[in-house]
Order: structure tokens, then sequence, then C-alpha cells
């Protein structure tokens, strides 16, 4: 159980360039807010030459087409140059890429106050936390927090209203990080709860993989409502058993996210679930996506982790005979259904309450 926040060690302020590393969807959106707010940008993008058609168009036609980016967010592929003097540096690339960046980043010598990850999902292999990769390519220097909650690009970043948490051991950081990201349109919580927020944001994706499902075989809204609603028990069972505080799964990065994502016609993970429930390949499917659907590596890595720690996933561990063993998604279905009858809710009975 998480018992709050411990003291602070340094206090952020911004006074030089914000440094956002990664320039897909949500990186954009995310350096979008921070221009419109009167910051300095430097936003990262891997690939040198759309690096220079993002700096040329001011669009990112292949992410974000639509929207705007603003003369005072410079774009680099050079990510020395993009990280030189920032106090601040902003991850935001898919989850089994974090290390190797966060690697590189390290190796430059930059010396940042905090590292914000915004990336949701857990590491391949070695079952850790973005936050926990961050802390152990950079060492004990930054400050980490993590920006998680319900967030669409699409809708952020034209000024859609949304909510936020940013989760920080020390509350000086976390709250450094919502005044950072606060604006009249995006309202920004803190919590000391890293564990939580960032299972809850990496898991629901795994669940919006079951009910993409459920929709590409027409099993209607029933269905749909019971995955969601034991698919967050699976999420607060693990996240219990890591030291999460439970509450944390009823607010914005638990069952917030998960409806955002289970719901919404913007989710890669509901899309690739749905396609896999009308009979197409997962390797075919895959290929054909631009963005990347994190909760595919993340269901084996969460069923790995479940194992771990001894906690009883059978949403997760169907997802995975589903995507990795090919097994057809109703047979998934008849063994959810077919599981032992047991009591919703765990210990006792509320006939028992005298």
């Amino acid at each position: 159980m998480v018992s709050g926040y411990r003291l602070s060690r340094k206090k952020i302020t911004v006074d030089r360039p914000v440094a956002v590393i990664g320039a897909g969807a949500w990186g954009t959106t995310l350096s979008l807010i921070l221009s419109r707010k009167g910051c300095l940008v430097r936003l990262w993008e891997y690939f040198p030459d759309y690096a220079l058609r993002l700096a040329e168009s001011r669009e990112n036609l292949k992410f974000l087409p639509g929207v705007r980016i603003p003369e005072n967010v410079m774009i680099s592929a050079d990510i020395e140059k993009t990280v030189a003097d920032c106090r601040e540096i902003v991850l935001v690339v898919p989850s089994q890429k974090l290390r190797d960046v966060a690697r590189r980043l390290a190796g430059t010598g930059v010396q940042p106050r905090c590292v914000i990850t915004a990336s949701k999902g857990i590491e391949k292999g070695s079952l850790a936390r973005m936050s926990e990769v961050v802390r152990q390519e950079f060492g004990p220097g930054p400050e980490v927090c993590v920006l998680s909650g319900p967030s669409h690009a699409e809708e952020v970043s034209r000024g859609m209203p949304c909510s936020l948490v940013a989760a920080s051991e020390n509350k000086e950081t976390a709250q450094a990080v919502q005044e950072l990201f606060s604006t009249d349109n995006l309202r920004v919580y803190i919590s000391p709860d890293i564990v939580g927020v960032e299972l809850g944001g990496a898991l629901k994706n795994v669940i919006a993989l079951a009910v993409g499902m459920v929709d590409g075989l027409g099993l209607g809204d029933n269905s749909k409502a019971a995955l969601m609603t034991r698919g967050l028990v699976e999420i607060g069972r693990l996240g219990k058993s890591l030291g999460a505080n439970s509450e944390t799964f009823a607010g914005l990065s638990g069952l917030g996210d998960l409806i955002a994502t289970c719901a919404s016609q913007h989710s890669r993970n509901r899309r690739v679930g749905e396609e896999v429930g009308r009979g197409r390949r997962l390797d075919e499917i895959l290929k054909d996506m631009e963005m990347v659907a994190e909760g595919v590596e993340t269901a084996r890595s969460a069923k790995q982790l479940g194992e771990r720690m001894k906690v009883e996933m059978p949403i997760t561990a169907q997802i995975n005979r589903i995507l990795f063993e090919e097994i057809p998604p109703l047979e998934a279905v008849r063994d959810l259904m077919r599981r032992p009858r047991k009591a919703e809710l765990e210990p006792g009975w509320l006939s028992e309450v005298k």
C-alpha cells in the first residue's frame, strides 16, 4: 500500500527548454500543450527524414493530421541537440523502445531535474514498469514522474477537456508537473502512487483488446460491460500484489483510462482486438498499422507478471491464448464462462453483516 509522498529533494521550475522525446500523436500533443503555454519546446523524432518533414510542414500528417505545430516547437532527429540544457525531459516513445532511448539520453551526459514518463506499458523480458526503466538507466539523479490517464491525442490536441494524473514519490515534483501541463482544458491531479498509475495505464490496453474482440464477434454490450468490470478487478488484483493503492484503480488512470480505451474509436488496442475478433491474423493487422498497439506485448508481460506474483488473471490468460496460440476467440469466451462459480466480492457476504 502506498503510504504517501516522501520528503522533497528539489523543486522544479521551468527556466529552460523542455524536451519531448517522441513525435507520435501523444508526444506531438504534449508539445502543443507546452508551447501554447509559452514554453520553448524541443521535440525529438527518431527518423531524420520525417523530422525534416515535420519541421517544414508544421503538421504531423502521419499521426495527428489537421493540427498545426507552433513555431516555438523545435523539431530535430538529433537527440543530443534536443536535450542540451533541458532540465525537464518528457518520454513519449513506445514502451518496448523506452530503455534504448533512455540509455541514449543518459549517454549524452544530460542531467535533468525531472524525467516525465508518458509511455504506457510493461517492458518485455524484465517486466519493468516505465519509471523503473528510467530509474535503471538514469540512476538516482533525476526525479521521476508518471503522466497518465484517459487522453486520446486526437481530442486533447484540439482543446477538448481532459483530466490526467501526475504521479511521483516527491510531492513537489508531482505539483510542478501538474502546473507545467495544466490549462483551461487540461486538468491534472497528483498522486504518490506511481505503481498504481502505471499499471492502470498499461493493463487497460490488454482489456481493450478483449473488448475489441467482443465487438468483432458481435457479442453485444453486456459482454463488453462484463469484460471491463472483471478486467478492472484483474488490474486491481495485480496492482495490490505489487504495492499499489487499490483506490487508484477507481480513478482516472484506472477506471477512467479503461473506459476511454475500451469505448473509443480512437483506440488502437480496441481496433486490433476487433480485427482479431473478425478473424484476421495478428501479424497481418500489426503490419498494416502506423501506430503501436501497446496492449499486444503488454498482454504477454502482464501474464508473466501475474504468474510471478501468483495472481489469478483469467482474462489476460485468454487474451494471450488468442494472440499467441491462435485459439479462436469464441473458444476463449466459452472457457471464461465455464470457469468455476465463485462470489463476486470477497471475503464475505453482505447478509452476514448484522
